[in-house]
């Protein structure tokens, strides 16, 4: 048995060769730090499996995924990630992908999805499951992301990260101008004009996480006379915090605006 694993992280790689190297005894283990080494190696070399991250250097995962499936269409490539599954999984399994599982997986759970990818199997994850029978049963209408390619889908992503088109450019070693091409293409596709559209899209479709402070507010207070606890009583500190806020302010103070009291 062969196993390449295709990270740009030292660690990681070393951490998977030990764990893989318990269950598999007689493996042997390659390695690659980019997408360039990664495809080198599927091309000149034979190998019975590849764990190949999605986010290293150079070409995304899933473009590497896709050059993979053209070079050696048997081969198995199990995709090892630090993105949610909800964000990339069900575009990778269409793409060829024997199984996604995220870096969080225990251990066993990893050797057990390369013991079915080996035989042929793919492996999905329960909760993965799980969600994609509720795709299928609530939402058999296709997403507009769906209709990008791989590297548009890339640059949504980055895109509605908050990166700049420059930063992207670097990130993908591709220029501004063919990022700025790429964000024209997905805008058209998509119908839409601007990035703010994008991100609140990437937003509602989890296609990104979404940052603390763009997190939904709690609805507002609705009881417009809040009646004061009785003496003597003792308050929760929920509800102490509501008599404190909503008490009368003392006619020495200037009154005070709090709009973010309830976040």
């Amino acid at each position: 048995m062969r196993i390449l694993i295709a990270d740009d992280h030292a660690v990681v790689r070393h951490g998977l060769k030990q764990i893989l190297a318990e269950a598999f005894p007689r493996a042997v283990f390659g390695e690659a730090a980019n997408s360039q080494q990664t495809l080198e190696r599927v091309r000149k070399e034979s190998w019975t499996i590849v764990i190949l991250d999605l986010t290293m250097p150079g070409r995304s995962g899933l473009e590497v995924l896709a050059e993979i499936k053209r070079a050696r269409p048997s081969l198995p490539v199990l995709i090892l990630s630090m993105h949610p599954e909800d964000q990339f999984a069900v575009r990778l399994l269409k793409a060829g992908a024997a199984g996604y599982m995220t870096k969080e997986s225990a251990p066993e759970e990893l050797v057990g999805a390369l013991r079915k990818a080996i035989a042929g199997g793919r492996y999905i994850s329960a909760g993965l499951a799980e969600k994609m029978a509720s795709l299928l049963v609530n939402d058999t209408a296709s997403h507009p992301h769906e209709a990008l390619s791989d590297r548009e889908f890339v640059v949504l992503r980055l895109i509605a990260s908050g990166k700049p088109v420059g930063a992207i450019a670097v990130e993908l070693s591709l220029s501004v101008k063919t990022v700025s091409t790429y964000r024209a293409r997905l805008l058209e596709k998509m119908g839409m004009s601007n990035n703010a559209q994008l991100v609140h899209y990437a937003f509602q479709n989890n296609l990104v996480p979404r940052p603390a402070h763009h997190a939904a507010a709690p609805p507002p207070e609705t009881d417009p006379a809040p009646r004061p606890s009785a003496p003597g009583k003792s308050k929760s500190v929920s509800s102490a915090h509501h008599a404190r806020r909503m008490a009368p302010l003392a006619p020495s103070r200037p009154p005070r605006r709090r709009p973010f009291d309830s976040l």
